[in-house]
This record gives structure tokens, C-alpha cells and sequence, in this order.
């Protein structure tokens, strides 16, 4: 976490400069956007969603602190569907997603009359885990992956997808329904069919999956790459169709079609009406690749992070 501590130090330094340049604003003529930055702001910024997401988020929130002490930012995890539905009833401000806005988000968000505005924060591969004691499954292709957690009526064997393999039960460990990762995969994988219903375990919490995975010699689980990359000691993580996760094929999408885009979504009139709304959405684009990084995610190009930020001032 030394790029975090650097960003703190960085951020109180910079206020200072920033405090002092201010100061002088009577004599040196200094712009209005150079007085407002240094503006202690009040207040508190909701924000809830994803479990993915929450990382970059948390990181963001801490290095916020040293800016906007007096700015109360929380982090929920209920899960990118629970969280969207929030931001539409006007529960919160922000909400933090691991996959896009459905259609029937958008429209029922539109029939509320809530504006939302979309921004990427960062790049996330689902990641297929097994314990560290399997030593028979390296690869998976997607067809395995579809043979072993589509619901077909039958018990699933790892001698199903080679005979080669044990003729044990499979236990499968999966994020909950109301999660953007499950969603996800159940798009890209399942074909919006059934997730088999069979020695299944479902968990809001991406460490209890772990948990689960970790503990059980015929698990196997998915969960956002940041939570493997934390506990890689005690997981093994799987290559699809010959390709492995990490920070390269994510970003580039070789890792197909596991690679995905992470989200958050803000209410547009929070943004121009509260300032403490707004400065936190700025100063989160213009820091989340660098907090991504530290925290197991795969950063945006800048001039990504620039157009959002942009977007963001035009809506004060």
C-alpha cells in the first residue's frame, strides 16, 4: 500500500500549497476553482452496491478523508442489483456496480425521474478458484465451465468433464443472485439459465467463498480477481481456454469472456447540488486507477479517467 500512503501525503501537501495560495487571493488575483479548493466541505456521501467494487472504494474513501475530514463516506455491500435499486428510490448517491446498468434499471430509474450518470473505475476478471490440493484441473474451457454449472438434474462429478479426473461430487461455491459478479457470469457463461442447485453454497461475502473454496478439496468457486489476488497463498485459480487471469489479459480482454468493466453509478442531481457529492465523485476519478492498483484491480487508460472527470465538472 506505499502508492495509498504516498497519495495521503501527497493530498496534505497539497492542500497546504493550495491553503496558502488562497490565502493571497486578495493580492495575486486567484481564480474561483482555486479558492474552492481548498473549501472544507460537510456533509454525507451514501454509497452502497457491489462487494467487487467496494475495495477501490474503501481505498478512495480513506484518501478522501485526508481532504474532506468533515465528509461522512461510508461503504455498503449489498450487492450491485440492491445497490441500484438504492440509488433509483433515492436511498443513496452512489452506487458501486460490477457489471452495466440492466435495461429495466434504466427504465425504471427513468419512470422515477432519477437522471443517473455511468463511470468506470477500473477493470476486474471474474476468476475460477479451486483448493490448493487439486492438482487434476488447471484449464477450463467454457464449455467445462457450462458442463459443470449449468443445472441439468444431475449430480456433478469431476469425472464429468474428464474421465481421467475424480469420481467426486463437485461443491460449488457462488456469489448470491442480487450480485453484479453473478450476473455476470450467468450472461456470459450460463446464458441467463439456471446455476445448478446441487451442493451449492451462495454467500454475500466474496471471504466466505474464499472461506469455502480454501477449505473443501472438490470446491470450486468465482469471485472478482482482487479476492483471489489477496489470498492466492491459499487458492488456486484456474486458466480459461489456456488463458490466465491477470493484469495484462484483463485489461487487454484476452481473458475472455471473464474480463469486465467495474462501475459506479451517481445521481446527477446529487452531483450538482451537493458539493460534497460532487467533489468526492471528482476526486474518485481522478485517483481510482492508481487505488485499483493497490488493491488488486487493473487501472483504466487516464485519458478514460480524464473524460469523466470532465464530465463530472460540467455537471457542478
Amino acid at each position: 500500500m506505499k502508492k495509498v500512503k504516498f497519495l495521503a501525503m501527497t493530498a496534505i501537501i497539497g492542500s497546504v500549497l493550495v491553503t496558502a495560495t488562497g490565502c493571497g487571493s486578495a493580492t495575486n488575483g486567484s481564480s474561483k476553482a482555486e479558492q474552492g479548493a481548498t473549501q472544507q466541505l460537510q456533509g454525507e456521501v451514501k454509497i452502497d452496491g457491489s462487494t467487487t467494487v467496494r475495495p477501490i472504494m474503501e481505498a478512495v474513501t480513506e484518501e478522501y478523508r485526508s481532504e474532506q475530514p468533515k465528509v461522512k463516506a461510508g461503504i455498503g455491500g449489498a450487492g450491485t442489483g440492491s445497490g441500484i435499486k438504492k440509488l433509483i428510490a433515492g436511498e443513496i448517491d452512489i452506487a458501486n456496480a460490477s457489471r452495466a446498468m440492466k435495461e429495466e434499471e434504466k427504465k425504471a430509474a427513468a419512470e422515477k425521474k432519477v437522471d443517473v450518470a455511468e463511470y468506470k473505475v477500473a477493470f476486474d476478471g471474474i476468476t475460477i478458484i479451486t483448493n490448493k490440493e487439486n492438482d487434476w484441473v488447471k484449464d477450463l474451457k467454457v464449455e467445462d465451465l457450462k458442463k459443470l454449472w449449468l443445472e441439468d438434474g444431475t449430480t456433478k462429478k469431476w469425472s464429468d468433464i474428464n474421465p481421467e479426473w475424480p469420481d467426486r461430487e463437485v461443491k460449488f461455491y457462488s456469489p448470491t443472485n442480487s450480485h453484479g459478479t453473478y450476473d455476470y457470469f450467468d450472461e456470459v457463461i450460463l446464458e441467463k439459465k439456471e446455476l445448478v442447485t446441487k451442493n451449492v453454497s451462495k454467500s454475500d461475502d466474496p471471504n466466505a467463498i474464499v472461506t469455502g473454496v480454501a477449505g473443501d478439496k472438490d470446491a470450486i468457486g468465482f469471485l472478482g480477481y482482487s479476492y483471489y489476488f489477496e489470498n492466492k497463498g491459499k487458492l488456486n485459480a484456474l486458466t480459461i481456454n489456456g488463458v490466465e487471469p491477470n493484469e495484462k489479459t484483463i485489461e487487454s480482454g484476452e481473458y475472455k469472456p471473464l474480463s469486465r468493466p467495474l462501475y459506479i453509478y451517481v445521481n446527477k442531481q446529487s452531483l450538482k447540488d451537493r458539493p460534497e457529492v460532487h467533489n468526492y465523485v471528482k476526486f474518485a476519478l481522478e485517483n481510482a486507477g492508481v487505488l485499483a492498483q493497490d488493491v488488486g484491480y487493473i487501472q483504466l487508460p487516464k485519458a478514460d479517467y480524464d473524460k469523466q472527470v470532465q464530465d463530472v465538472e460540467g455537471l457542478k
